[in-house]
C-alpha cells in the first residue's frame, strides 16, 4: 500500500512537543458474517509515530434488524509492545462495552463496567483484548505473540489469559492462483476454539470466532471474501479433528456391552425394570431383560449400573450447533441426537459428515435448513422471495441430506405454501418461526408441521390486560384444538424464555445449578442475561402462561417435544424438562418429550428413541431415578452413542467445564 505522510502542527502545539511524522502504515476492511450472511464490516487504520504505533477501528454489523455498533482504538510502542486499548459500543444485540486498558511502567490501570481498577504486574509478556472484537486487536495480539517466541500461555490484560497455537497451513485456489496460509487455534478469548488465518508476514486474512450472546461470526478481510465458504467447512473439520483425537471412547470400541444391575426406564410406559440388563452388540440393542434371564456372552464389556437408571439418550429439537465444543459437551450432558434448527451451509454439513464418519465427536444431527426472506431482519443466506427461489432453495436441501426446512421470521406469507408443498414433494417436513404478518394458523394452513417456540401459540391464546392467558376463553380453546386436529409438533423452548425474562439481581444457579462449572467464558456469556426488576415483574405472567400453556397443550394432546434453542450447552435441555414438570407434566411425560416422542415425530423411531431390542444403543445411565426426581437427570455417570462409551466427566473438562 502507498504510505501518506501527513503533518500536524497543531497537534504537536497542543501538546507543546515538536512537531512529529505521522504515518498511515495501513489501512483495511474485514467484512463480518454470521449464517455466512455479510452483515457488516470493521474498517481499520494503523497509524505510526515517532515513538508508537496506533491502531483506530470502526466496527459494525446489523444482526437481524439491531445495529451493532463499537469503535476502539489500541496504542503499542515503537517496538510493539502495548500502552493501551480503548473499546466502547456494542458487542452483540443485547450486550455492551465501555472498557479501556493501560500499561503503565509498574502496573495496569483499566476500566471495566465504568469501574476504575489498577494493579502492579510483573507480567513481562500481556496484550490487553476485550473478548472476539475487534478483528485488528486479534491481529496485533498474534503479531505479539509471535513477536516474542510464541509462548504456550499469554497473560490478556486487564485479566485472563490465551493460548495460541500453529495448527498448520492451508493451501487455497485464490484468484485461479495458490495461496498459502498459516493456520491457528486461540483459545481463551471465546468459549472453546478460534481458528485465525494469516498471512507469513502475520496479517490477518479470516477469523471464525463467537459473538457475546455465542452466535458464531466470521471476520474476513474484503479482499478475500470469496474464500469464507471453504474455510467455514473447513473451521468445521478443523474443530472436530481436535475432539477426535482427545476423545476416545473409555476403554476402546467393544463389540459387545452388558449394562447390569440398573433401573430399565421404558419410555413407553413411564415404568422402571429394576435390576436389568442391557445387551449391546455391534452399536445395536440385542436383548433386554431382568438378571439371570439374559446371558451375558464372555469377552463383553461389562458395565455395572447399580443404583443408576438407564435410559434412551436424550434428544434436543432445537440445537443450533454453533461450534465444535457443542458436540463434546452434548455428549457429556446424555444427549445423543439433535435437530439442528438452522445453521450455515457448508459449516452443519462438515459437522454432521465429521461426526459420521468417526472424525468427531458429538449427537446424532438431523438437519433443518434454514429459509428466510430479503430483508433487514433477515438471517443467513439461503432466501427466497418467490416461489421459484423457495423450491430451488428447498430442493438444495434436500439434495444435501437435509431432514427439514425451517422457515424463518421474514419469509413473505404469500410463499409459504410454495415452500411447504415442494418440501412435502421431495418428503420433508416443515417446521419453523411463523413469519411476520401471518398467524399461527395461517401457517399450519399453508402446510407447516411443527413450529418452534411457545411464543407462537402464547401469541393466538386470549390475553388478559397483564398479559396472563385465560385458557378457559373459547379463543384459547379453539386455538389449543387447532393445533390438536392438524397434529402439529411444538417445541417450546421454554429455558430460552425464562432466561431471557428472569430478573438479573436472582442468582443465576437457580435456572443452572452447574452454572459455576461452566467455561469462564460462558459465565460471563450467561451471568447478566435476563431483565431489570421492574421489567421482570412485568413479563412474569407471560412466561407462566407460556409455562401453563405446555400443560395444556400436552392434556389436549399436542406433540410436545424438548427443545433448547441453546442456552447452558447440554445443561438447558434438562432445565426445559424441569419445567416441563413444574407446568404439571410428570417426570415420565416429560422425559418422553425428549427421547421416544422426538424420534416419532421425525420418522426414526424404529432405530432409535427408546431401549428397545434393534434399535441403536445410544444410552445413559444416571444416578438416582429421574421417574421420581425430574433433576436426577442432570447426574449423567456414562453415555453411550451407537455402542461408543464416553466418559461425561472427560468430555465436559475437554471443553472447559470444570465439572
Amino acid at each position: 500500500m502507498k504510505k501518506i505522510i501527513v503533518f500536524i502542527p497543531l497537534l504537536a502545539l497542543a501538546f507543546n512537543v515538536k512537531a512529529q511524522t505521522v504515518l498511515l502504515t495501513d489501512s483495511g476492511t474485514f467484512f463480518l458474517h454470521k449464517f455466512a450472511q455479510h452483515i457488516g464490516k470493521e474498517t481499520y487504520w494503523v497509524t505510526k509515530y515517532k515513538d508508537s504505533i496506533k491502531y483506530a477501528v470502526d466496527f459494525k454489523f446489523v444482526d437481524r434488524g439491531s445495529p451493532v455498533p463499537l469503535k476502539a482504538s489500541l496504542k503499542l510502542t515503537a517496538t510493539g509492545n502495548p500502552l493501551e486499548l480503548v473499546v466502547k459500543g456494542k458487542t452483540s444485540r443485547f450486550s455492551t462495552i465501555d472498557d479501556s486498558v493501560r500499561v503503565l511502567n509498574d502496573g495496569v490501570v483499566f476500566k471495566v463496567d465504568e469501574k476504575l481498577t489498577s494493579y502492579k504486574t510483573h507480567q513481562r509478556l500481556s496484550f490487553p483484548v476485550a473478548g472476539y472484537s475487534p478483528t485488528l486487536v486479534q491481529q496485533a495480539m498474534l503479531q505479539y505473540w509471535k513477536k516474542n517466541k510464541q509462548p504456550e500461555t499469554m497473560k490478556t490484560l486487564p485479566f485472563g489469559s490465551v493460548q495460541i497455537k500453529k495448527d498448520g497451513t492451508d493451501q487455497l485456489t485464490f484468484n485461479g492462483k495458490q495461496l498459502l496460509l498459516e493456520r491457528y487455534t486461540v483459545s481463551g478469548l471465546v468459549w472453546g476454539n478460534e481458528l485465525i488465518w494469516a498471512d507469513a508476514g502475520g496479517k490477518l486474512i479470516c477469523l471464525i470466532t463467537n459473538d457475546a450472546e455465542g452466535d458464531k461470526l466470521e471476520s474476513v478481510r474484503k479482499e478475500y471474501e470469496s474464500l469464507l465458504p471453504e474455510l467455514i467447512s473447513k473451521a468445521a473439520v478443523y474443530g472436530m479433528q481436535i475432539f477426535a483425537k482427545a476423545a476416545a471412547p473409555t476403554g476402546g470400541v467393544n463389540k459387545v456391552i452388558a449394562i447390569t444391575g440398573g433401573n430399565l426406564v421404558d419410555v413407553n410406559t413411564g415404568t422402571s425394570m429394576p435390576n436389568a440388563v442391557v445387551l449391546i452388540e455391534d452399536g445395536l440393542i440385542k436383548m433386554t431383560g431382568k438378571a439371570g434371564s439374559v446371558k451375558i456372552p464372555a469377552g463383553a464389556k461389562v458395565i455395572n449400573a447399580n443404583g443408576k437408571s438407564i435410559l434412551p439418550g436424550l434428544w434436543d429439537m432445537h440445537s443450533h450447533f454453533e461450534q465444535a465444543e457443542w458436540g463434546p459437551a452434548y455428549l457429556a450432558a446424555g444427549v445423543t441426537t439433535v435437530r439442528d434448527c438452522g445453521n450455515e451451509f457448508e459449516y452443519i454439513n462438515a459437522i454432521k459428515s465429521a461426526i459420521d464418519g468417526g472424525k468427531g465427536v458429538g449427537p446424532n444431527i438431523l438437519k433443518a435448513g434454514i429459509i428466510d426472506g430479503k430483508g433487514p431482519m433477515s438471517l443467513g443466506i439461503i432466501q427466497a422471495d418467490t416461489k421459484e427461489e423457495a423450491i430451488k432453495a428447498v430442493d438444495r436441501y434436500k439434495e444435501n441430506g437435509f431432514a427439514q426446512i425451517k422457515i424463518y421470521s421474514s419469509v413473505k406469507p404469500s410463499i409459504v405454501k410454495a415452500i411447504c408443498d415442494e418440501a412435502h414433494k421431495v418428503g420433508l417436513t416443515v417446521t419453523g418461526h411463523i413469519p411476520n404478518g401471518m398467524t399461527l394458523q395461517q401457517g399450519v394452513d399453508s402446510g407447516m408441521n411443527m413450529v418452534n417456540h411457545e411464543q407462537y401459540v402464547y401469541a393466538i391464546l386470549k390475553r388478559n390486560k397483564d398479559r396472563s392467558v385465560d385458557f378457559d376463553d373459547s379463543v384459547s380453546v379453539a386455538a389449543i384444538k387447532f393445533i390438536k386436529d392438524h397434529h402439529v409438533v411444538i417445541d417450546p423452548t421454554l429455558g430460552v424464555f425464562e432466561l431471557a425474562f428472569r430478573n438479573v439481581k436472582d442468582s443465576i444457579t437457580n435456572l443452572e445449578p452447574a452454572y459455576n462449572t461452566l467455561p469462564p467464558p460462558l459465565q460471563t456469556l450467561f451471568k447478566n442475561m435476563g431483565m431489570e426488576p421492574a421489567n421482570a415483574t412485568k413479563f412474569r405472567p407471560v412466561m407462566q402462561g407460556m409455562v401453563t400453556s405446555v400443560k395444556k397443550l400436552y392434556d389436549a394432546g399436542v406433540i410436545i417435544v424438548a427443545g433448547t434453542d441453546m442456552g447452558f450447552p447440554g445443561y438447558s435441555l434438562d432445565r426445559e424438562l424441569e419445567l416441563y414438570v413444574s407446568a404439571g407434566l410428570t417426570p415420565a411425560q416429560a422425559i418422553k418429550t425428549a427421547t421416544l416422542t422426538p424420534a416419532q415425530a421425525m420418522g426414526i423411531d424404529k432405530q432409535t428413541g427408546s431401549i428397545e431390542a434393534g434399535k441403536q444403543a445410544d444410552i445413559i445411565l444416571v444416578d438416582g431415578d429421574p421417574l421420581k426426581n425430574i433433576s436426577d437427570i442432570r447426574k449423567v455417570s456414562v453415555v453411550i452413542k451407537a455402542g461408543r462409551v464416553y466418559d461425561p466427566v472427560a468430555l465436559h473438562r475437554m471443553v472447559g467445564f470444570s465439572r
